[in-house]
């Protein structure tokens, strides 16, 4: 991982599932299982558009209770899928992350994920050496859409809210943004629409890493890049 803290205080900060990585569908049929397991019959619609927060969270939201075991349940799930069917990045991820970093930005990663996770994430995004640091479950005492997550980030790496964008695929992700005074890009790729994402507060969005990635120069990652402002 990138030795880096941001000396002009410019950061990216990026959400994982959905945004880098291309999980947010497991993850519906894995809270499926579980739920359907404990006896809960969630719309999957439902649960999709819960993606992105805390499980705590995710869990209070669709059945109005905390449950642990729930959330033990989807872990179990969502492992076994993984190892069935395989994770992969989401197109451009990686490329998009060196971009960035070529452009002067510190890179930052913020996920609803466990730390553990991050030691099977970070090989398929294939661009540790490029991301500063990240910022997981453990790390912040309120997930999406408090700004805690990303509050925690800033602090971390020495980033400037005004100074700093971030990127995801979730309304959560928008909210969590809008809330700790950054602008936010949105991704399609997760599932989530691009009208509702902009409703959530996204200042532009864009298909997934890929379509960004084609559109940098343009897009608030290209125009307000550190290297270009010099």
């Amino acid at each position: 991982m990138a030795d880096r803290t941001a000396a002009d205080g410019a950061g990216v900060i990026f959400d994982v599932d959905g945004t880098l990585l291309d999980t947010n569908y497991l993850h519906v049929l894995a809270w499926s299982a579980a739920f359907g397991d404990n006896g809960f019959r969630i719309e999957t619609a439902d649960i999709h558009r819960a993606i992105g927060l805390p499980s705590d969270s995710l869990v209070e939201r669709l059945v109005q209770e905390q449950r642990p075991d729930l959330m033990e349940a989807h872990s179990d799930h969502f492992d076994r899928l993984r190892e069935r069917y395989g994770v992969h990045a989401v197109t451009g991820a990686g490329d998009l992350l060196r971009r960035c970093a070529a452009s002067g930005w510190t890179v930052v990663l913020s996920t609803s994920a466990d730390k553990d996770d991050l030691d099977w994430m970070l090989p398929l995004i294939g661009a540790d050496d490029v991301i500063a640091g990240t910022t997981t479950s453990g790390d912040v005492p309120h997930g999406k859409p408090h700004p805690d997550a990303m509050v925690t980030a800033m602090d971390a790496h020495g980033l400037a809210a005004e100074r700093t964008l971030a990127v995801g695929d979730s309304v959560w992700d928008m909210r969590s943004a809008r809330r700790a005074g950054i602008d936010c890009v949105g991704l399609t790729a997760g599932g989530i629409s691009g009208p509702e994402l902009q409703d959530a507060g996204a200042a532009e969005v864009h298909d997934d890493p890929a379509a960004l990635l084609g559109r940098f120069r343009l897009s608030l990652l290209g125009v307000r890049a550190p290297q270009t402002q010099r």
